[in-house]
């Protein structure tokens, strides 16, 4: 089986942001593969430690992204893909990079691309379903399951309240949902083992990409942070009176009633 698992280098979950002059300061931030991946690269070692196979992982960006594909290497991929787009582009926009993915993609005769439902940094899940239609394959978004069986894929997708279960045929691009599994940490062994195993750059002029092909679509205005929460206020006595209190702040504070 032929696999491929998109991945993304994001700020950690727990990294401070900073922004300033309307930009997201990068010095000293530190970086991880975005975890909504993590359970694509997870979903993509088991299908192909199930089915046999290959697992290819792919990422765009510069040289800072060698760590986050290690990273996957180290938990079981056997070879990554570094797009290198930080020469040639000063920005990406999901139509961009979308593009990109699929012209890279389109001869590989993939059976499955797996990629994250979301990017934490900008949680548009655009990128997955853009390169599934370039490609004209199938894809389902947000999955919490999945079995495959030949060229057929059984799929349990996450809808708001509920679930949905569907089946549909391969080639197929599934973006991955929290639940879908536990992704693994990275071994001392796995961690020697992807120093040896291959990761080769690519540049847009060996995929016979023209910058002017994948000018972005958006503009990115303004970025800052949202405004700081004021601490909450704790109300004491009897229950009585702060409910007096309380519809009086509602009145005279917040001004909603």
């Amino acid at each position: 089986m032929n696999i491929y698992a998109l991945v993304k280098r994001t700020f950690d979950t727990e990294e401070k942001i900073v922004v300033s002059g309307g930009k997201i300061q990068e010095d000293g931030a530190e970086f991880i593969i975005n975890p909504y991946d993590e359970y694509a690269v997870e979903e993509a070692i088991q299908l192909r430690d199930a089915h046999g196979g290959k697992v290819t992982v792919v990422t765009l960006g510069g040289e800072d992204a060698e760590k986050q594909l290690r990273t996957a290497l180290a938990m079981g991929a056997d070879e990554a893909i570094l797009i290198n787009t930080e020469d040639d582009l000063d920005e990406l926009d999901e139509y961009a990079a979308a593009e990109i993915i699929a012209e890279y993609l389109k001869d590989k005769e993939a059976d499955i691309i797996l990629a994250g439902n979301v990017a934490i940094d900008g949680g548009s899940g655009q990128v997955g379903p853009r390169v599934a239609d370039l490609l004209d394959i199938n894809y389902v978004t947000t999955i919490t399951s999945l079995e495959v069986d030949g060229s057929t894929a059984k799929i349990v997708r996450d809808i708001e309240g509920d679930s949905e279960v569907l089946e549909t045929s391969l080639p197929l691009l599934i973006t991955a949902q929290q639940g879908l599994n536990e992704p693994r940490y990275p071994s001392l062994p796995g961690i020697m083992k992807a120093k040896k195993k291959p990761l080769e750059e690519l540049e847009l002029d060996d995929l016979d990409i023209d910058e002017d092909d994948v000018e972005v679509k958006t503009a990115t205005v303004d970025i800052f942070l949202p405004p700081q929460k004021a601490a909450g206020r704790v109300l004491e006595g009897d229950i009585a009176d702060q409910v007096k209190e309380l519809v009086n702040l509602l009145h005279t504070e917040a001004k909603v009633i």
